[in-house]
């Protein structure tokens, strides 16, 4: 089965992911911007948790945290730090999915990186290599969990139209998480797809040296 948005001369044998796999993750997926009304369940959020976990960190570290704002309480708690704009789509989902950077995760590192004994202690003692390690890596994660929540069936609507600050007053008043992206997460409804824009050409975006 061939895949019509992969440039028409690179071989589908170079993939080890089916053609079905990169549709769902991929050359097919689009940001949604409405859901259906159908639940999403415990089980199905803890499964996207289970394969996002795997997303690479450096030395292991693993900073960011979710929060999954579902109730209708949660939801028009979380409304008011969101950006006109993004309110209907957000108010539409089951789920958001509040992603945030742990300040202190360097708490978790003797157990996620044992190997490195000195490195919590390194981090701890240096602010700026501690924030930037975090800030980094949880923005790495965030880009699997986008993938994660595609590969558990579900659609994805990230987005960054919405006030920081406001959502971590209401949500991390401690000012442990800092939330750095939203997630909406459901079933698309028949207008949750909009027309996909271009991508720049492996010409325009890579180079070799």
């Amino acid at each position: 089965m061939s895949d019509s948005t992969l440039a028409p001369d690179i071989d589908q044998a170079l993939y080890a992911l089916s053609p079905e796999g990169r549709k769902l993750l991929f050359t097919e997926a689009k940001t949604a911007y409405d859901f259906s009304d159908k639940p999403v369940g415990d089980d199905r959020l803890e499964a996207i948790y289970e394969l996002f976990k795997w997303a690479p960190t450096s030395a292991n570290i693993n900073p960011l945290r979710i929060l999954y704002v579902r109730t209708e309480e949660g939801k028009q708690r979380l409304l008011t730090g969101v950006a006109q704009p993004n309110q209907e789509q957000t108010a539409s989902a089951p789920v958001t999915a509040v992603l945030a950077a742990d300040t202190r995760y360097p708490e978790y590192v003797p157990f996620l990186a044992p190997s490195n004994p000195q490195l919590q202690q390194m981090l701890e003692a240096n602010q700026e290599l501690r924030e930037s390690q975090g800030d980094f890596n949880a923005v790495l994660q965030a880009g699997y969990f986008v993938l994660a929540v595609r590969a558990a069936g579900l659609a994805a609507g990230p987005m960054k139209g919405f006030n920081a600050a406001a959502v971590d007053k209401e949500f991390f008043p401690d000012g442990r998480w800092r939330s750095i992206l939203l997630v909406n997460i459901g079933y698309p409804s028949a207008e949750a797809y909009r027309d996909r824009l271009p991508r720049p050409s492996y010409e325009q975006a890579v180079r070799l040296v």
